[in-house]
């Protein structure tokens, strides 16, 4: 009897090849086109981002040296460009380059007796989510002290609360100010305790926590001898 044809794994293998090589032109065919454009678009992307972030960085540099030549000016006593030359970096650098600038931009104010200048300054750093919080608690602490005179007691109080807390980097400066709006409002044990709790707070600078024992005092509250045993 005949025996059927041999099909061998060779001639399935071409089969399956010629196959595959058919699929693959009907496809460049239909979606060709749509894959060069593609490949296109995404190293037009790839190149734009590139340029973009060295673009940034070349920025920044530049920025920097426009404020260090700003600082070396005011340092000179060339500040009649300061100002401008300050506002216009606070409202276009970096992050760092724009809080840099308006601290310093509040701090010449307050060289030149513009207070006015030199809070709305500290304020719109205060009230700036993109700044870093050390540097929107700085000013906050800033703003307060200038304003401090002006400001209902309790505004102060509400104000500095998150900060006027043992353990907070500003509880020296942030729980003096409180202690003394709760003396402006009568309320002399409140006032006493705070500066208590600040001259009893390591973390505070040595002559705030000195500052704060006599106060203390003053309204009644004996921290001498506690600090003592503290120290032994």
């Amino acid at each position: 009897m005949a025996q059927p044809p041999d099909v061998g794994e060779t001639f399935l293998r071409e089969v399956d090849e010629n196959l595959r090589r058919d699929q693959m032109r009907d496809f460049f065919k239909a979606y060709g086109n749509w894959l060069i454009a593609g490949v296109v678009l995404f190293l037009a992307a790839s190149g734009g981002l590139i340029w973009w972030r060295q673009h940034q960085v070349q920025r920044s540099e530049a920025q920097v040296e426009q404020l260090a030549g700003i600082y070396n000016d005011i340092g000179a006593g060339n500040s009649a460009q300061a100002p401008q030359k300050l506002d216009a970096l606070s409202s276009d650098g970096s992050k760092a380059i724009r809080g840099s600038a308006l601290f310093a931009r509040a701090a010449l104010a307050l060289q030149q007796n513009d207070t006015k200048t030199a809070v709305a300054r500290y304020m719109a750093i205060a009230g700036d989510n993109g700044l870093p919080q050390p540097y929107r608690d700085a000013a906050l602490i800033r703003q307060t002290a200038l304003e401090f005179d002006r400001l209902p007691p309790q505004e102060v109080i509400a104000r500095l609360q998150p900060l006027a807390r043992p353990g907070e980097p500003w509880f020296g400066s942030a729980g003096e100010m409180t202690a003394l709006a709760f003396a402006k409002q009568g309320k002399s044990a409140e006032a006493g305790q705070l500066f208590a709790a600040i001259a009893k707070d390591n973390n505070v600078p040595r002559t705030v926590r000195e500052r704060a024992v006599q106060l203390a005092g003053s309204f009644g509250v004996d921290i001498g001898s506690a600090l003592q045993s503290q120290a032994r």
